[in-house]
Parts: structure tokens; C-alpha cells; sequence
């Protein structure tokens, strides 16, 4: 059965000589890996590899076979040309990370509207701006809202914020309880959007310091998750 649908590639494996398995989220089916045979070697699958850069969108008519792990791709086009995203050496960095945590995160096969279309705006405003140096805290903490962790704000003028339970609080707990800068930054990020993220200033110990509060709120609420193997070279990108 054809399927046409739109899809966000996640992450992509070299599969014996001249395969590639990729791995998308679409916006009709959720998480699906597409098995792309030959085209390692062809003078047309090469020209088809460009397609499959991280976080690239694209336009997809897939051979979709129910109960088969890995579907086909009968035709494929961008959705959404970058100008930058891979490009740039620092916006190619965020990329190689966020594309990791989402890899990582998203495991349901099934359709997410509300999801796919944060991922498409938040990429394609990525693509088109200047000013990203906090974009990355502010992805990843707006994720947790469709992923389902998202923190509670109904109170958040408490002195507390506990990772644990996603709460804010007025005492501290035990080891989860955040307070001093990372609760500032937390404060300031629930309230704003990506077109006021600019407004937070932040330096490069601050960003890493947040980021790492917010990867173990990810590792307590989600626990398959573990931190990005490529987090290392992201923070001396960064740092």
C-alpha cells in the first residue's frame, strides 16, 4: 500500500556494503525506519543521500507492508530546503544533539499532529535566525510538553523546583529539589518563545549547567533515556 506523508529524519546506519536504514518521524505513522537498498553505490541513490541529513524534511511515498520492521521508499522530496541548519558549524552541532535526544525519545508509531508540527516550526525557525544560542534549552523544555512531563506552573513563584515530580515547591526535598540560577533559568524559559529567547542572557556555564538539569529530568521521567553520547562535543562547540 502507498503512503504518502511527511517526515523529519532522526537518525541514519550504514547497512551492509550499500544500504542505508534511516529513521524518521513521520507525520502519519510516528517513528519509521525505511531500509534504502544500493543507495550507497548508485549515481542515482547518491543523489538521493543528501536527502537523508539530519533533521532534513521531506516529502515521502512509502511502500508501507503491514508487520514489517523496516518499510521502502518508492519516492522522496525535500518538504522544507535549509539554507543554514547544515551548514553552519555551530547550528550543525545543535542538529547532531537534538537529533540524538529525538532519536532516542520518540519510540511511538503512531500518529502525533501536535508533535510533528512543533518539530517541523522549531527547525525551520532554527534555519532562519541569527540569535540560537539558547535555543537548544528552550527545544528540549518545550518537548517535555508533548512528551508529557511538562513542569507544572501553576505556582511558580516558590524558591523549589523539583525534577522529580515536576512541581514547584516551597522547600527543598531531597537531591532533586533545583533552586539558585537553574530555577531563574527555568523561570525565564517557561515564559518566553522562540522569538524572545534572545532576551535571556546566558553564558556558556550557565547553558551547560541548565542543560544538564534539564537531560536528568529527562533521564527521571523517561527511563530508557540516557545522556547523548554526542553531549561531550557539543558542549566544547558551545562552551
Amino acid at each position: 500500500m502507498l503512503i504518502k506523508t511527511k517526515a523529519i529524519v532522526l537518525s541514519k546506519l550504514k547497512y551492509r556494503d550499500n544500504d542505508l536504514i534511516v529513521k524518521c518521524f513521520t507525520l502519519h505513522r510516528g517513528v519509521v525506519s525505511y531500509l534504502l537498498r544500493g543507495v550507497m553505490n548508485s549515481k542515482k541513490g547518491n543523489s538521493k543521500i543528501a536527502y537523508f541529513q539530519l533533521l532534513s524534511q521531506l516529502q515521502i511515498e512509502e511502500n508501507f507492508r503491514e508487520n514489517q520492521s523496516l518499510q521502502t521508499i518508492k519516492d522522496i522530496r525535500l518538504d522544507s530546503s535549509y539554507t543554514s541548519l547544515h551548514t553552519n558549524i555551530l547550528k550543525s552541532s545543535i542538529v547532531m544533539f537534538l537529533a540524538e535526544v529525538l532519536s532516542s525519545v520518540l519510540r511511538e508509531e503512531e500518529e502525533n499532529h501536535q508533535l510533528y508540527n512543533y518539530l517541523e516550526t522549531a527547525f525551520l525557525w532554527l534555519d532562519a535566525t541569527d540569535e540560537f544560542s539558547n535555543f537548544h534549552l528552550l527545544f528540549l523544555l518545550n518537548l517535555t510538553k508533548h512528551l508529557g512531563f511538562y513542569p507544572d506552573t501553576s505556582d511558580t513563584n516558590q524558591m523549589y523546583f523539583n525534577l522529580n515530580n515536576g512541581l514547584f515547591q516551597s522547600k527543598k526535598e531531597d537531591v532533586y529539589s533545583v533552586s539558585g540560577e537553574n530555577l531563574t533559568v527555568l523561570k525565564q524559559l517557561l515564559g518566553t518563545n522562540f522569538d524572545n529567547l534572545n532576551d535571556i542572557k546566558l553564558n556558556s556555564k550557565q547553558r551547560q549547567s541548565f542543560l544538564a538539569m534539564l537531560l536528568l529530568y529527562f533521564e527521571l521521567h523517561l527511563g530508557s533515556f540516557k545522556k547523548p553520547k554526542s553531549l561531550q562535543i557539543f558542549n566544547q562547540v558551545f562552551n
